[in-house]
């Protein structure tokens, strides 16, 4: 799915009432229909809405969904500014509004004194995508005033405070929603850790703007769903060997840290690559031999990693709890200096490769690197916030003409050409020693398994993310560990084959 500027989605939104054709207020009573569908069928077990609304169009979806919510039944509280000069289409719903007996409209300084019991939910459109600067004065103390209420809370389009495409400053007053309905698209702001924790749940809501639009305006920013994931996953073919699936070496371990290399290669195994090979150093022989018998073990030092000799025909993994000696380190760079192929690089690696900004040019193109921020930090400089951090990686990527992996949240893949793709899938169950590991094993195995550098990372960090959802459901996202992660892979696998596979 493509991410769109608010610019963008204004244009999409004229494109579409011009061309379906369509009037600005039945657009605005189809997304308010959208909504309402949405919050009848979620918010059942509550009977009355506090309803806050701006004078912009979002407060005109504010009040198209009142009438329709109190349609349907529910007690609905109307808090506005009744003097304020609304727009044609905010105006055009609030004169309805007016006109219905049941619905109490109140000034924004009465809810100062509203009882908001447990039963009342409270809505959010105030501004939308329609905001321009911080919150101020009386919306500040306002939204700073709801934000205190233990009711569910939820926004329509987006949070009042925030902007859809960037970040004001880090101390803004921002609406804080426990859910997000979005009209038509995902929100760069909701995939960013200083913003997106301001959405809650984000729930898309199609509300059918032109297609024509979509397909035709580029944008460089884009959602990894169901849609992309289908389009790049290969049924496995029944006619085939293990030679077909490749052949990967995972590069890893140190004295002490020789589970980060079992739990890479034990992902690049249930990831289905059709040869696994394991370089470590011989203090990890037994370790390794033992967790993961399917993998083949060579040695290649004696407690730390001190040669590289890596078979051509492999696709190389490299960093998990490899560590950092003085001999590792040499040997490493003396290794990247030789090498040309595609591979992937991670934890141990890149701080490796960190520790002098030349090193940067040595990794082979097309490879991919999956830092965390800190590990990004160290690379490649210090940003102010999350959205810096995006430019300068899609820079950095442009530049060395490699994949970027910025782990997060939602994780970021970032290509050669500048795209950045959100990931999706995940939880904060991953936030745990291991996880990355588990990630460096996927793809290094998805490559192998010939997907594209672009494919590889991509169907990589959602697999690895859908895989901890699951986990997730059976063990919460406090228990569950790496371990329970990998052994979701079979599950995930299932699905994909079963929304890809054709049927009669």
């Amino acid at each position: 799915m493509k991410i769109f500027t608010a610019e963008q989605i204004r244009n999409c939104d004229q494109y579409t009432i011009k061309n379906e054709p369509i009037s600005s207020i039945l657009l605005m009573e189809r997304a308010a229909e959208a909504c309402v569908d949405w919050i009848s069928e979620n918010c059942n077990h509550h009977r009355n809405f506090a309803i806050f609304c701006g004078s912009g169009n979002n407060g005109g979806d504010g009040f198209a969904v009142a009438r329709l919510l109190y349609q349907k039944g529910f007690d609905i509280d109307i808090f506005t500014n009744s003097k304020a000069k609304f727009s044609p289409d905010a105006q055009e719903n609030f004169k309805q509004i007016k006109e219905i007996s049941g619905i109490t409209v109140r000034e924004f300084k009465e809810a100062m004194n509203y009882r908001f019991d447990s039963r009342t939910v409270i809505i959010d459109a105030l501004f939308g995508t329609g905001l321009s600067r911080s919150l101020e004065n009386e919306m500040k103390d306002l939204v700073e005033f709801l934000n205190l209420k233990n009711n569910i809370k939820i926004s329509i389009d987006l949070p009042s405070g925030l902007l859809a495409d960037g970040i004001f400053n880090t101390d803004a007053v921002v609406f804080k929603a426990d859910y997000t309905l979005s009209f038509q698209f995902w929100k760069k702001c909701f995939f960013h850790t200083e913003t997106g924790k301001f959405a809650g749940k984000v729930q898309v809501l199609d509300i059918n703007l032109s297609q024509d639009y979509i397909d035709d305006t580029e944008t460089g920013d884009l959602v990894i769903d169901d849609g992309v994931i289908k389009n790049i996953f290969k049924i496995r073919d029944e006619f085939s060997h293990k030679g077909t699936y490749g052949k990967v070496t995972i590069v890893g371990g140190s004295y002490g840290k020789m589970g980060a290399a079992v739990l890479s290669t034990r992902a690049a195994l249930k990831t289905g690559a059709g040869l696994t090979f394991i370089l470590a150093p011989k203090c990890g022989y037994e370790i390794l031999q033992t967790s993961d018998p399917e993998a083949m073990f060579i040695e290649g030092g004696a407690d730390y990693i001190d040669r590289f000799e890596i078979d051509e025909t492999a696709v190389c993994g490299i960093g998990p709890g490899l560590g950092t000696h003085k001999k590792t380190s040499e040997s490493l760079l003396k290794f990247l200096k030789n090498y040309s192929k595609p591979l992937i690089l991670d934890a141990d690696a890149l701080n490796i490769i960190a520790e002098n900004h030349d090193n940067l040019f040595l990794i082979p193109q097309r490879s991919i690197i999956t830092p965390h921020p800190k590990e990004f930090e160290r690379l490649f400089g210090k940003t102010e916030n999350s959205f810096e951090r995006t430019v300068l990686a899609k820079n950095k990527a442009y530049e060395l003409q490699i994949y970027i992996v910025l782990k997060d949240h939602h994780t970021q893949v970032i290509t050669p050409e500048k795209k950045v793709f959100y990931n999706i899938t995940g939880n904060s169950g991953l936030a745990k020693g291991g996880s990355g590991d588990i990630l460096t094993g996927v793809i290094t195995s998805l490559l192998a398994q010939q997907y594209s550098e672009e494919e590889a990372a991509i169907l990589g960090v959602w697999f690895h993310g859908k895989a901890a959802e699951l986990a997730a459901e059976k063990y919460s996202k406090e228990s569950m560990l790496p371990t329970d992660v990998i052994a979701e892979f079979g599950n995930v696998f299932t699905e994909l084959n079963a929304k890809v596979k054709k049927v009669l």
